[in-house]
């Protein structure tokens, strides 16, 4: 069964560019994985400080190895203090 997975961030205004490269650089990296079929970063029109991701994943197996990567595990020691609020995350699946 597919996975799609959305990730709201809020981003504490003076460290946006810093993760904004973070987060680009993590789509970079996962669109190479095998069990990746979209994974998209958008950035809030009214609120620069909000990115969402929008993501599917083949398998909820090919979720977990994404987040067994070194760039994600990367993301989430660097960038605590610099986020507004612990990300929000929806699994869903497509009805």
């Amino acid at each position: 069964m597919k996975i799609h997975l959305t990730a709201i961030i809020m981003v504490k205004e003076q460290y946006r560019e810093e993760v904004a490269s973070i987060l680009q650089n993590m789509v970079l990296q996962t669109r190479k994985e095998e069990a990746c079929e979209l994974y998209n970063l958008h950035q809030g029109l009214e609120d620069p400080n909000l990115f969402t991701f929008y993501e599917i994943w083949k398998s909820r197996d090919g979720l977990t190895e994404h987040n067994d990567q070194p760039y994600i595990r990367a993301f989430g020691e660097l960038v605590t203090e610099k986020l507004q609020e612990q990300p929000t995350i929806f699994l869903t699946t497509l009805l």
